[in-house]
């Protein structure tokens, strides 16, 4: 390349602290308060979401910039460090979904202990919110503390299926709402088959947890091996890479590196579950999304 690693550094630096300025000069502009108000820009709650990953990013694309010289493949190193999580952490989400179906399974069966010793639903389900998993314990408490407050029961029920946005919470609570509204019987033997409903979609969701780790960690090797491969060629080898300094190179480059970037989003596609559509929103639900 014709430009040296110094000049390429100095101009990276340039635009980080220029970046960073200009962030600060953002953030000390006062507003009207009806801007302030208003919805954050999505791109700043990106920034502050990224916390320490975007200077770990920069690092990288400094550090591979100086060992190879090739900004194509340093901006690429530094867009995968800090989308990493996004590209490769489904695991936390898929786990989470997990510990939520499950909680679920086990306060629907608890929930049904309790209604079977001729207790109602206002009084069951306080009674069953501090035996909780923590993964729902939180949205059972504020439905706890609506039902102390004297909201009613259907529309303490609605907000509790708001708050756990969940499509299989949405049939448990559906159940409930119809309960409290018509007092029927049965109710029983409708919280145990949707008990055993969850049971099923929750052995169902870790078989296929278990089928998608294994996709993950496969695109996480592939692309783990392939940065090691170019560096190294590019350290131990630089004449047979050294076509890849030119601009024209470069440009193929960026063309190689956009095709394995779709491939890696397909595979990432691949292995995110996708939940199915929630039926019980309310109105402010809906004008919140």
């Amino acid at each position: 390349m014709t430009t040296s690693p110094t000049l390429l550094l100095v101009i990276l630096i340039g635009a980080a602290v220029g970046g960073g300025v200009l962030l600060l000069v953002h953030a000390l502009t006062p507003r009207p308060a009806e801007r302030v108000a208003a919805a954050p820009s999505q791109l700043l709650a990106q920034l502050k979401g990224a916390g320490r990953t975007l200077p770990l990013a920069i690092g990288a694309g400094l550090l591979v910039l100086l060992l190879t010289q090739w900004i194509v493949v340093a901006l690429a190193c530094a867009a995968l460090v800090l989308f990493w999580d996004r590209l490769f952490g489904g695991t936390r989400a898929a786990r989470e979904g997990v510990a939520r179906i499950e909680a679920l399974a086990a306060w629907t069966e608890s929930l049904r202990d309790t209604v079977a010793g001729a207790v109602g639903l206002e009084q069951a389900i306080p009674a069953t919110a501090h035996a909780a998993s923590p993964a729902i314990a939180s949205d059972l408490f504020a439905l706890s503390d609506r039902l102390r407050v004297r909201v009613p029961l259907p529309m303490a029920l609605q907000r509790f299926a708001d708050d756990m946005d969940d499509s299989g919470a949405d049939l448990i609570i559906a159940a409930l709402i119809l309960n409290s509204r018509l007092r029927g019987p049965g109710l029983r033997g409708v919280l145990t088959s949707l008990a055993g409903s969850a049971r099923q979609e929750l052995e169902m969701r870790q078989r296929v947890n278990a089928g998608r780790r294994s996709t993950q960690r496969s695109v996480q090797i592939v692309v783990g091996v392939t940065i090691a491969f170019v560096v190294g060629l590019a350290l131990f080898n630089p004449a047979y890479v050294e076509p890849y300094g030119s601009p024209v190179g470069q440009l193929v480059l960026l063309v190689v590196l956009a095709f394995f970037a779709a491939g890696i989003m397909w595979l990432r596609r691949l292995s995110v579950f996708e939940a199915p559509e929630r039926f019980l929103r309310s109105l402010d639900a809906k004008g919140r999304d």
